[in-house]
């Protein structure tokens, strides 16, 4: 087989590689920008799947995080179950005391650590989830929960045991901490890894995809520029960030629970509306979980470990348990008893999770919106827009009352039927242009193009839950995408504001506190950025800093699992009494 292949095309050619494509048009000129964008997205999905798909029958990483919560959860004797009040009274300040050392008391500490999971995983992650992996990813995602609590319990009091004071009274901790001092100078090299993944995790996963959710969600529903939305968001979260974390604590302790609140009343009602189907939607996720059938990929001895990984992934993605971020705000708290603040810890999942998420996906599935097809826009060169032609002679794609006719339309993995402009069928060709990628020229006025066009689609992410909120809440008033808007607005901030810290600190373990301002300007351009960058791009890039990040933070908590046990021995070994003001 050739090393390279040459396809001909009607107004060009393309060059092609295994790895990347250079197209040129009729004049022989290079797009650069197709150039780029091509190999960018290629080198992502590759990395991604090597990350998340390797080996294909059951993922690496998937058995990484599964064992360790397994491995833990057994360590610790059910602890997320046994010592669940002692959390919760811990979060309540029975304990609190104004002479422990930290910068923010447990409940902030819980809301920066919940207001970054607490958010557009919740909204978004779960839709895509089920979109993908079908209703029985929820049941992984329940999995992932349990086994995290026990997670995010270990990582937490292991930040706050080798957290280090700074010569401002701050506080600095997280898993590039305890892997270093913990394992020995000769592990720094994986506590440097961590922190350079957290960094990049926090431009990208923690901000961009926030951004991208927010702006996605504000142009299905209003049409709203992507680019508009960028810049007031990014305003809004340059000025929280540049006070601190006590600013970004204050902030998220309000923020928090009024988002939550809004979000979950709003989805409760539609359960109690709906609740003679509450019970039969909880038992055909338990039967998906487990039956060879996932959403958009259809049926196969593949599709469990769609649906696994697919749960897997996205309930890693809302809680962040093993991720190492949440360790990194919860090293912050007022203790000076790292299993006090690890007990608080555990509670996330819980709530974010087994509560929130669980609530999204039931109102996705008795809705049933998340199979049915929704007259919707979309935009020619979005992520999760792909055009084939029909064959590789061909370059556009022909359409004659709205009914395509020659070549393929797919988005969100589900072929497009028929295609509209502003309600109306069209006819016309989709072409591939030099300066705007694909575009749409209507037979009757060549001069015109077009990129985005309107279609019967299946949703996914935000959208999807949008649609969802608005059918359950149909019978009582109309606007009940506005619900999902208004939240994804609320939750994408708050989470791009609490990401800012964990990267803050990241940056201040590599490069010193010269660093943190530079990194927060950076940190703010890159919101706009996400704003406006293909969604499917967005996501993958996420997914490949997911798991760069809970690779060295696993590797740390298995060496370290002796400590956690044995702080936890020492602790609960002795009488805790409720502190008196």
């Amino acid at each position: 087989m050739p090393f390279f292949k040459y396809f001909f095309l009607k107004d060009g050619f393309i060059f092609r590689k295994s790895v990347f494509t250079l197209y040129f048009d009729a004049n022989y000129e290079l797009t650069f920008s197709n150039l780029f964008m091509d190999l960018f997205k290629q080198i992502v999905d590759s990395i991604n799947d090597l990350i998340w798909a390797t080996p294909s029958i059951f993922p690496f990483m998937v058995i990484l995080l599964l064992s360790f919560g397994i491995f833990i959860t057994f360590k610790l004797g059910f602890i997320q179950l046994r010592k669940f009040p002692h959390g919760v009274k811990v979060v309540l300040g029975f304990y609190d005391s104004p002479e422990d050392t930290g910068d923010v008391n447990h409940f902030q500490a819980l809301s920066t650590a919940l207001s970054a999971t607490v958010g557009i995983g919740n909204i978004a992650g779960v839709a895509i989830a089920i979109h993908y992996g079908g209703p029985g990813a929820l049941f992984w995602m329940w999995v992932t929960a349990i086994l995290g609590m026990a997670i995010k319990y270990a990582e937490c009091t292991l930040a706050v045991h080798y957290r280090e004071i700074n010569a401002d009274g701050s506080v600095s901790g997280g898993p590039m901490y305890y892997i270093e001092k913990g394992l020995g100078q000769k592990w720094k090299w994986l506590a440097v890894t961590f922190a350079i993944a957290a960094v990049i995790c926090s431009f990208l996963t923690g901000n961009a995809v926030q951004a991208n959710t927010v702006a996605d969600t504000l142009y299905s529903t209003f049409y709203f520029p992507t680019w508009a939305t960028g810049l007031i968001s990014a305003g809004l979260v340059g000025i929280v960030i540049i006070g601190g974390i006590k600013r970004i604590g204050n902030v998220t302790a309000k923020l928090a629970p009024l988002m939550a609140l809004l979000y979950v009343a709003s989805g409760m009602i539609i359960l109690i509306i709906h609740y003679d189907q509450v019970i039969p939607s909880l038992i055909h996720i338990v039967e998906s979980a487990f039956n060879p059938t996932a959403g958009a990929f259809g049926v196969g001895s593949g599709a469990f470990m769609t649906t696994l990984v697919w749960g897997i992934k996205r309930g890693l993605f809302s809680n962040e348990a093993g991720q190492g971020s949440a360790p990194i705000a919860h090293a912050a708290a007022k203790t000076d008893e790292p299993v006090r603040e690890g007990v608080v810890a555990l509670l996330e999942p819980f709530i974010d999770t087994l509560m929130i998420c669980t609530m999204t996906g039931l109102v996705i599935i008795i809705t049933n919106v998340w199979q049915e097809r929704h007259f919707s826009q979309f935009n020619l060169n979005g992520g999760e827009t792909k055009i084939e032609w029909v064959n590789n002679n061909e370059s556009s794609v022909s359409i004659q009352d709205g009914a395509i006719v020659s070549g393929t339309v797919y988005v969100n993995d589900f072929t497009v039927d028929s295609l509209f402009s502003k309600g109306l069928p069209v006819t016309g060709m989709i072409t591939q242009n030099a300066d705007q990628g694909f575009v749409f020229k209507s037979s009757k006025t060549q001069t015109t193009s077009v990129t985005a066009l309107e279609a019967k689609l299946v949703e996914n992410g935000a959208p999807l839950t949008a649609l969802a909120f608005e059918s359950g809440l149909s019978s009582l008033f109309p606007g009940g995408r506005y619900i999902v808007t208004l939240c994804v607005l609320l939750f994408g901030i708050s989470t791009s504001i609490s990401w800012s810290y964990y990267g803050d600190r990241s940056i201040q373990y590599l490069l010193g506190d010269k660093s943190i301002n530079y990194y927060k300007i950076v940190y703010v351009a890159m919101h706009f950025v996400g704003a406006v960058l293909a969604l499917s791009t967005v996501w993958a890039i996420g997914d490949i800093m997911l798991g760069l990040m809970a690779l060295p933070n696993i590797i740390g908590l298995f060496a370290l699992s002796g400590v956690v046990y044995s702080l936890t021995a020492t602790y609960f070994s002795k009488t805790h009494v409720r502190h008196e003001d």
